[in-house]
């Protein structure tokens, strides 16, 4: 076999979902493909360590089927030669192959293929089952093949295709991955430190600074991944997504990180020295009470509102963070800034010099929502000339739109990651407050109280494409600030009823 190009394999692994198409919803899709690709990359890969073992010993097939010689243990009834030669009650073979896999290597692989119903015939036929295993057999997706970067881009290419496919129901489930990239130069992982996602979806995240640290030739495999994710199907995904990037030494666990959090050092949360985060934005469905009289101390701020989860999740990461080398990006919607139902929560927040960075997005960069982000960075050790500030960034005209995606260019991210490090003042795009002026504003973090768009004279020169666009700033900003105050005059009105 030759190498295997990225094109071939983007088409190959969506000709596999397309297998599916009008037989089960696009939201499923992921359920049955993530797991048979990384079955298929298991037997494939144990197959290609048999080969180098017995080159090795000289034939010797005792050695070259010992557990040493293999990464994962692939029982023999259970390899994917086996289930390809299944006729009848494909998904049955398939669904005990993988378990038999999961019960070889318990420590590693205990419940990662998830839990899709493969017996389901009404759903997946026979026939449907064994085109899928042969569109699957024509490429052999071997180490020599397809190095693990290049299979973890192809991995990343599905899942955005799968959210692009299945519209709102990917929500949870990717994050513009431009956005993820700028949040991780923001906060430069370290080689050795250990990187944290509350709400980690399929782990993109958390291989982003595995990635930003490849590309800058520093070690990276002993940067220490943690995740929690309360989705099974998505937690497996992520643990999969793990191993195929080639990375061992991470724990992703499953579970709600606000009812239970899993990651417990003794009697407190574990910490960690990066924490990057896009929690669920405003959930409603959460357990307000358990939360005010939080075991672990969560609630040192305060107790959220019910309808909104978001100060939840930002003071379990506050919680997490190492006290000397924390640090943490959090992808939010605007209103946590200046929202007055956690006025109190927010003016503790800025009143304990948590907050370092406030940084303002532009539109329709969440996933399928034209809703405006912004990025918080927190840091639990600030730099002495950072101390008692805030750094606010108006990056809202840092964006790009084509074919219905918006995106951060390499030069947006630059241009950001640049204003963070200088942290100084500069005209129409970023200022540094002091925690007396944004207290004497109740804690408001709205960024347009700090950062003014620059309207467009007649005697300036804006670059071509960019007339009118801070004008148009101005509005979305100042349609934020209203929106909000009537919220909180509804809000009003409705506590008199």
């Amino acid at each position: 076999m030759t190498r295997i190009t990225q094109q071939q394999l983007e088409s190959y692994l969506w000709g596999a979902a397309t297998l599916l198409r009008g037989t089960i919803d696009a939201g499923d899709y992921k359920q049955f493909i993530f797991p048979l690709l990384f079955y298929k990359r298991l037997c494939d890969v144990f197959d290609e360590e048999t080969q180098t073992a017995l080159a090795e010993s000289g034939g010797d097939k005792l050695y070259a089927s010992g557990r040493e010689q293999h990464r994962f243990q692939v029982p023999a009834d259970a390899h994917w030669r086996e289930v390809r030669q299944a006729a009848r009650n494909v998904g049955p073979a398939i669904q005990s192959a993988m378990r038999a896999i999961e019960t070889a290597n318990p420590d590693k692989l205990y419940g990662i293929f998830g839990d899709a119903q493969w017996t389901n015939k009404d759903r997946l036929s026979d026939a449907m089952l064994r085109d899928l295993v042969e569109h699957f057999s024509a490429l052999e997706l071997t180490v020599a093949n397809l190095p693990e970067d290049e299979l973890g881009n192809g991995y990343e290419y599905l899942i955005k295709k799968f959210a692009d496919d299945s519209g709102h129901t990917a929500a949870e489930f990717y994050t513009n991955r431009t956005v993820v990239h700028l949040m991780t130069e923001m906060l430069e992982p370290q080689p050795g430190e250990s990187i944290y996602d509350p709400t980690c979806g399929s782990g993109g995240m958390l291989l982003s600074c595995v990635t930003h640290l490849r590309k800058l030739k520093k070690e990276w495999r002993n940067v220490r991944l943690y995740g929690q994710e309360r989705n099974l199907m998505t937690s497996s995904i992520a643990r999969m997504n793990c191993f195929l990037h080639g990375i061992e030494d991470f724990q992703i666990v499953r579970g709600d990180t606000l009812s239970e959090p899993k990651l417990i050092q003794g009697d407190r949360l574990q910490r960690f020295d990066v924490v990057l985060a896009n929690p669920p934005y405003s959930i409603k469905q959460w357990d307000r009470d358990a939360f005010a009289s939080d075991p672990w101390g969560r609630n040192l701020y305060g107790t959220p509102p019910q309808g909104r989860a978001d100060y939840a999740f930002w003071q379990h990461i506050q919680c997490s963070l190492n006290p000397k080398t924390g640090r943490c990006a959090i992808l939010f919607p605007h209103g946590v800034l200046f929202r007055q139902e956690e006025s109190e929560m927010r003016r503790k927040l800025v009143e304990a010099d948590a907050i370092e960075c406030v940084l303002g997005l532009g539109p329709n960069l969440f996933y399928n929502s034209p809703m405006e982000a912004c990025v918080v960075i927190c840091r639990t050790a600030k730099p002495k000339a950072r101390k008692g500030k805030i750094l606010f960034i108006n990056a809202i005209n840092e964006v790009t739109r084509e074919r219905a995606q918006s995106f951060l260019t390499d030069e947006h991210i630059e241009r950001i990651v640049q204003a963070y490090e200088q942290f100084k003042d500069e005209t129409g795009f970023s200022r540094v407050a002091t925690l007396a002026e944004i207290l004497a504003k109740d804690g408001n973090l709205s960024i347009p109280l700090y950062v003014p768009p620059v309207s467009t004279t007649s005697g300036s020169n804006p670059k071509a494409g960019e007339i009118g666009q801070p004008d148009l700033a101005g509005a979305l900003t100042a349609w934020i600030e209203s929106s909000g105050n009537v919220r909180k005059a509804l809000g009003l009105i409705l506590e008199e009823r």
